[in-house]
């Protein structure tokens, strides 16, 4: 399930050969820069997609089209984690987005195409839901 977002370039770092067959590289988007907390969120691109980063600056829009991964490890104590990451597939430059916001460019790509974990496809806002007195909890 490949999912899309739009943001800003706020870092983008080198390479890095981790094993003889695999290399990774990792960039961060600034989400959201109009909104009093905006986000930072680390993408990695893997092999071959390494290089797609190249030509790309801080402050550039662009469109990342990517696959949220997770996995579960057992440390050599046998403690289990898990992990996430998010796997870019392609990443593209957003024209006519002069440090717009994320639904301000003239790309054909959606700020987010695919509905996030509340099932809604963006609209999300900063505020916390309003407090309600519907729930059976005691405190």
């Amino acid at each position: 399930m490949n999912m899309q977002i739009q943001g800003k370039i706020h870092a983008t770092f080198d390479a890095a050969q981790i094993t003889d067959r695999f290399r990774k590289r990792e960039f961060v988007l600034e989400l959201d820069s109009a909104s009093r907390y905006p986000q930072y969120v680390m993408f990695q691109l893997t092999g071959d997609r390494c290089d797609a980063l190249d030509g790309f600056d801080a402050g550039q829009e662009v469109a990342v089209e990517f696959s949220l991964r997770g996995r579960e490890w057992t440390s050599p104590k046998g403690e289990v984690r898990f992990f996430n990451s998010l796997e870019v597939w392609s990443i593209d430059r957003v024209e006519g987005a002069a440090g717009g916001s994320a639904g301000e460019a003239s790309s054909s790509s959606s700020s987010l195409s695919s509905a996030g974990p509340s099932g809604s496809a963006g609209g999300k806002s900063d505020d916390p839901p309003p407090p309600s007195d519907d729930d059976d909890i005691p405190f």
